[in-house]
């Protein structure tokens, strides 16, 4: 799954650091999220849209077939 986090975040001028105190979680978790590397509960979906003032559906892009097994 992609994600706008990084571009929305910057646009606010949010450090990783500020947007992961405002959202309960570590640097590592943001960088890792904006990278790719790890996908966010539902609940710090949600925590990050309200944080970067957006909806859930404009910060994640869902790339795949839905029905695709891993």
């Amino acid at each position: 799954m992609k994600n706008t986090i990084r571009s929305m975040r910057k646009e606010l001028r949010f450090s990783q650091e500020e947007l992961a105190k405002r959202c309960g979680v570590t640097r590592q978790t943001i960088n890792a999220i904006e990278n790719d590397k790890y996908d966010p509960t539902l609940a710090l979906a949600f925590k990050l849209a309200k944080n970067l003032q957006t909806s859930v559906d404009q910060l994640f892009i869902f790339e795949g077939d839905i029905n695709e097994k891993s």
